[in-house]
């Protein structure tokens, strides 16, 4: 296990492994390719970020994440793999975040990305380029660059 502090100053403890914490996952974060790029959405507040969110009431943390993708990004997976979970905590409450590696086989046009504004594809190194000022805070911090690292040494 990892442990760092996020850009908040909360406590994270990152996982490769499925329920590894006390706390269920309830939220999702999906780090999506497609033809070779990677696959964000542009976040109205915080800026590009790999899409994700919280569970819906009666949806799989699967669903979740397929769900997610396709309202941010219009992007439908056709492989989705469980990659590991991470804990927030703060002086009042935490949170356990399941990771989820997808591959788009399509993205389709939608009339509203609901809080975003549509998929952004980038090519690159995405440790180099998500500490650029348009990037959302989600992507600076160390559960991103251990992820990606993590999925490199799979591939």
């Amino acid at each position: 296990m990892e442990k760092f502090k996020d850009i908040n100053g909360g406590d994270v403890i990152l996982s490769f492994q499925e329920n590894a914490f006390e706390k269920s996952a309830h939220h999702v974060l999906v780090i999506c390719k497609y033809e070779g790029k990677w696959l964000l959405t542009k976040h109205k507040v915080r800026g590009l970020e790999f899409p994700g969110g919280k569970m819906d009431k009666g949806e799989s943390l699967e669903d979740a994440a397929r769900r997610e993708v396709m309202e941010e990004t219009g992007a439908v997976l056709i492989v989705l793999e469980s990659i590991g979970e991470y804990q927030v905590s703060d002086k009042e409450d935490s949170f356990v975040k399941r990771i989820f590696y997808g591959e788009v086989e399509k993205i389709l046009p939608q009339d509203d990305y609901l809080e975003t504004g549509g998929p952004v594809l980038v090519s690159g190194d995405i440790l180099v380029e998500r500490m650029k000022d348009e990037y959302s805070f989600i992507m600076k911090d160390d559960v991103i660059k251990h992820s990606l690292e993590f999925l490199s040494k799979k591939q």
